[in-house]
């Protein structure tokens, strides 16, 4: 939840509802006009809420989002999930909140309402513990739904007093103008001031923040002067949105025309913006640099931007507001492709630089990003002219683990553009790549094979090679092993010749991984330790000597050399930063713990097994994704804990693992501990015989590695009675991850059941 950058005022009544309607809704919408504070009030809702709540609140903004395509990703990010192969995110989200007891904010919701409306019902239907709060100028109008007018804040008539509206203004009043103390005439200016704006916060803020160039009669004789031209005499109020489009009109016409050309230039960013990016996309001969920087500081001053650290925002009706601005002096286009220009130029050099030291800073750089790119990408998409910029954004989509969104972008890219040519084959490179990272094969194999036509086509060499190394890494995910090494042996030669560092590294790793993982230990340890060489001796490339190290550990392990295994898998889990998806992780520690059995040091293993349980347990995903040596690795590797250990005293361990945060997890691996302070075990070791028939039943089918949908076809029961299954079992033995559950159930339990079910 973010940080409050000024106070909270008023609103008592309205909270003291909320926590009320909270406790019996579960979607609960406040609906009003822009400016009116439903945001703030969502927010401090939430934060009181989350001390209930054993799951806590996730915040889901939705402002930056132009269309609803991308929706679930949102709501997965901010839940923490990374893509997983073969798996559409809306169904990660889903299987994520089933049994959690979570509240979810959806901020600003109006503009991909029936979306919106569509993923609430989906994800409320199946989650029984999960409440929603959405914050919308409309209600989403689905069954269940409670829904709270935001009203502005309150106006006292009484005394002249001006309530909590004239609480706001005083209290912003003094930090325009420190030291500001109002005397009781002043109050009662500023309080008919307040009710002249509606008592709308945002309206209040900006019309406070002009004390530092205005006295207080002044300020309120120009307001009523600009007020009385927009209403024409006529009696009775103005509606409240348009009194909020007047004190947003007014802050306009009292800023410079250079700040009034910067507003509305610097409404093409979706979201927020460093100096960097304000001086390459707003200035030009009309608004030079100096000038805008004045001009940027000058909208700060004036509330019309928020600035935090290095980086600057604005909220959405100021930014819609600048927008019109923009369009009606004929900029839109203009603005709109110098920031593609901009993302495209740094997403190059990303590129370019990939492959080094630089890469790690860099994808860093462009994180805080990621609603601008968007807004880039869509920008591009409106204009016929994505592929350009969609295929310059691999780096940041493969480092961020992003492949459903890259296919996406990258499937309309190519729609846009299905002329063969060099910027094209890049194009289907990565969609194949992502493809595959997807799980969706046949997709990556059509998409190599229209590469390898297109690439002839064209007379490239380059293409051609790199069209191979694509049809390679796809057959080594179907198992197709000798065509995999054929092609990706092939491709590598050729690339030496005439590929760039990059693709050497890239077709380097992808033969080695296949190698070390179909039965080919020192083959595969002898070509990613070229890997490690292309990097360079001390670089701090990151991603694919992360990969390098992972799969060298595992071939080490296969060899027998432990030591070899202990050095490369502690490489890997420090390269594991920039590779930060739930997933990777997952896979990076699981070898950890495999090396530590092979040491010999049990509890350290079954530490790390209970951590990394979890990530795989939020994926619903099969451990070690299905290769077969993987999966032996991984069931000898833990047979052998258990084996030491005993079932119980692993269990208390994994338990015990699965209660440290990723940060905590990840200090561990790189430790040379093998023990944490101990919690303490439960009272009694639980037993199937704690469950119900029907709960053992679906154990059983826990066991044997069932996501909650196959468990609801194979009893035909409804997913969300399996999940409610599911999460009974889990509270029942105190358990925190299925994996716990399928090493409760003996194998002749499984049997029983299993014969009892027809299994």
């Amino acid at each position: 939840m973010p940080v409050e950058l000024t106070s909270f005022v008023g609103r008592v009544g309205e909270l003291a509802q909320l926590r009320q309607l909270l406790g019996q809704a579960r979607l609960l919408t406040l609906i009003g006009p822009g400016g009116v504070g439903k945001s703030r009030l969502a927010l401090r809702a939430a934060a009181e809420a989350a001390v209930g709540l054993a799951d806590g609140v996730r915040l889901v903004e939705l402002s930056g989002l132009k269309g609803p395509e991308l929706l679930p990703e949102k709501v997965a990010e901010a839940l923490g999930l990374s893509v997983q192969a073969g798996k559409p995110q809306i169904d990660a989200v889903v299987e994520y909140v089933a049994d959690r007891e979570l509240l979810i904010v959806l901020d600003t919701c109006e503009h991909l309402v029936d979306a919106c409306a569509l993923l609430t019902n989906l994800l409320l239907s199946q989650a029984p513990q999960l409440k929603i709060l959405a914050t919308s100028r409309q209600a989403l109008d689905i069954p269940g739904e409670y829904v709270l007018p935001v009203a502005p804040l309150g106006l006292s008539a009484g005394d002249g007093g001006g309530g909590e509206a004239l609480e706001l203004f005083e209290q912003r009043a003094s930090v325009a103008v420190p030291g500001l103390r109002l005397t009781e005439d002043e109050r009662g200016i500023a309080a008919t001031l307040c009710r002249r704006l509606d008592g709308i916060p945002l309206a209040i803020e900006l019309t406070a923040v002009r004390l530092r160039a205005l006295p207080l009669e002044q300020l309120a004789a120009r307001l009523t002067e600009s007020f009385a031209l927009l209403d024409g005499g006529r009696k009775g109020a103005l509606p409240r949105h348009q009194t909020l489009r007047t004190a947003i009109g007014w802050s306009h016409e009292l800023c410079s025309p250079a700040e009034r050309l910067l507003w509305a230039r610097l409404s093409a960013f979706a979201g927020s913006f460093d100096l960097a990016a304000v001086e390459a996309v707003c200035t030009d001969l009309q608004l030079s640099t100096d000038v805008a920087v004045d001009a940027l500081i000058g909208l700060v001053d004036k509330s019309v931007l928020l600035r935090r650290g290095p980086s600057y925002r604005m909220l959405d009706t100021i930014r819609e507001f600048g927008a019109e601005y923009l369009e009606k002096l004929g900029e839109t286009t203009t603005g709109r492709h110098r920031l593609i220009s901009y993302y495209q130029s740094r997403l190059q050099r990303f590129e370019s630089l990939f492959f080094s030291s630089d890469q790690v800073p860099l994808y860093k750089a462009l994180l805080p990003e990621h609603e601008n790119l968007r807004a880039a990408l869509e920008y591009a998409h409106a204009e016929g002219a994505l592929l350009p910029l969609a295929a310059t954004m691999w780096p940041y989509w493969l480092c961020s683990g992003q492949p459903a969104e890259a296919c996406h972008w990258l499937e309309l890219a190519l729609a846009q553009q299905p002329e063969a040519s060099p910027e094209r084959a890049r194009g289907q490179q990565w969609a194949a790549t992502f493809a595959d990272l997807q799980g969706d094969h046949a997709t990556a194999k059509r998409l190599a094979h229209e590469m390898h036509e297109q690439a002839e086509q064209l007379g490239d060499p380059r293409v051609i090679a790199v069209a191979r190394m694509c049809a390679g890494q796809t057959a080594g995910f179907l198992g197709d092993y000798e065509k995999a090494v054929v092609d990706l042996t092939s491709a590598l030669e050729e690339l030496r010749a005439v590929g760039t560092a990059m693709d050497v590294g890239l077709a380097t790793m992808r033969l080695g991984m296949v190698q070390a993982l179909n039965g080919h230990a020192e083959a595969g340890i002898t070509t990613l330790s070229e890997v490690v060489r292309l990097a360079g001796e001390n670089s701090r490339e990151s991603y694919l000597q992360g990969c390098a190290y992972g799969y060298m550990t595992v071939a080490h392990l296969v060899t027998g050399d432990i030591e070899a295994a202990e050095r490369t898998g502690r490489r890997s889990v420090e390269l594991h930063d920039l590779r930060d998806g739930v997933l990777n992780l997952g896979i990076t520690l699981d070898v950890v713990a495999w090396t530590a059995v092979a040491q010999g040091r049990h509890h350290r293993a079954a530490l790390i097994f209970g951590g990394v349980d979890t990530p795989f347990d939020l994926l619903d995903q099969r451990r070690s994704l299905g290769n077969p040596l993987l999966t032996q690795v991984h069931a000898q590797s833990l047979g052998a804990a258990r084996e030491a250990l005993g079932s119980e005293e692993l269990e208390r361990l994994r338990y015990q693992g699965a209660r440290l945060s990723r940060e905590q997890l990840v200090a561990f691996a790189l430790s040379s501990q093998d023990t944490l302070p101990d919690v303490p075990a439960p009272h009694r070791a639980p037993a199937p015989s704690d469950l119900t028939q029907r709960e053992r039943e679906v154990a059983a089918l826990v066991a044997r590695n069932m996501t909650n949908r196959e468990i609801a076809e194979r009893l035909v029961i409804s997913k969300r009675t399996a999940d409610a299954h599911v999460e009974h079992i889990l509270a029942k033995l105190g358990y925190s991850s299925r994996s716990q559950i399928a090493a409760l159930i003996s194998a002749e339990s499984l049997a029983v059941v299993g014969r009892a079910n027809g299994c």
